[in-house]
């Protein structure tokens, strides 16, 4: 029962997480059933079968909220659930071990990008003349769903970089539309899960408790995203590719016994910590100059009266 209790926590943390920053619910939700003891398939196939459930009320919640683009969850959703489908089918007889620190390594040099971007320019306003192509979502999709199954995550961790580098949507649509396109990710890695390993592939205790922390959540994460400047978002975005994915490598590549790795992540949070502080900053800078550039126009409305 603690332990159930435990994943329901963590279905709630990892949605609110996803839902406001468009990635970490898979990644997170597999790293503790790993750590629980479950084979890296069947925590794949639990976690993406609980998706289902989270990623449809994610996807209801954004699209109440006008966070979801739908010409491009069609674009890059079904790629990525091609994607999915075949990354799951992989997993169920082989270990994705040896591509991890591949993909670990391309998401980090998205991350520092993201991190540099939206940290140290000013966010450009979305340039709706110039729509996301299906040669660029297509692609995209079928990489970002090939990972996120073997991976047991990382449909947000691909796609809400390349969306939010690519300057033509805003990053609450970014987000809305990566979570609602995970829809179908989410059911294409199960099918593919299903058909690989059976039914006894899923412990549906897991899946349960995974499902009701992540349903409570997805509502409260689309309220969020809509609220949170775009630039400090983009800050929080590339910290959490950053430190996910340093972990990842370190962890393969550390032979001090951890001591490393824990002296690099403490160096990427400071770097984090220094980018929000300075977005934040950024921000708040951009409040006051709006606010004096409106004194003039209701000095002018107040006269009027």
């Amino acid at each position: 029962m603690q332990t159930l209790l435990l994943l329901a926590v963590v279905g709630f943390a990892a949605q609110l997480v996803d839902g406001a920053l468009g990635m970490a619910y898979g990644v997170t939700s597999t790293t503790l059933l790993l750590l629980i003891g479950a084979s890296p398939a069947a925590a794949s196939a639990s976690v993406h079968l609980a998706e289902i459930g989270t990623t449809l009320a994610s996807g209801l919640s954004h699209w109440r909220f006008g966070n979801v683009d739908w010409k491009v969850v069609a674009k890059v959703g079904i790629p990525g659930a091609i994607g999915a489908f075949l990354g799951a089918t992989l997993l169920s007889n082989l270990s994705s071990e040896a591509a991890r620190p591949l993909m670990s390594g391309i998401l980090l040099a998205l991350g520092f990008y993201v991190l540099v971007r939206f940290t140290f320019r000013a966010l450009p306003k979305p340039d709706g003349s110039r729509p996301l192509r299906l040669r660029f979502l297509a692609p995209l999709g079928l990489f970002g769903g090939f990972i996120d199954a073997t991976g047991g995550g990382g449909w947000g961790p691909v796609g809400t970089p390349a969306l939010l580098a690519s300057g033509r949507m805003e990053p609450r649509k970014v987000i809305g539309t990566i979570d609602t396109s995970e829809f179908l990710v989410a059911i294409a890695a199960s099918v593919g899960f299903f058909i690989g390993l059976g039914s006894q592939g899923f412990d549906m205790a897991w899946v349960l408790a995974l499902l009701i922390g992540g349903l409570v959540a997805a509502p409260v994460a689309a309220w969020l995203v809509r609220i949170m400047p775009p630039r400090l978002l983009g800050s929080l975005v590339g910290g959490m590719i950053v430190f996910t994915n340093t972990r990842t490598i370190m962890l393969g590549v550390d032979q001090t016994g951890g001591l490393l790795t824990w002296w690099v992540l403490g160096g990427v949070i400071v770097l984090w910590v220094a980018a929000v502080w300075i977005s934040v900053q950024a921000v708040l800078a951009d409040r006051r100059v709006a606010r004096h550039e409106q004194e003039p126009e209701r000095a002018l409305a107040d006269s009027a009266e």
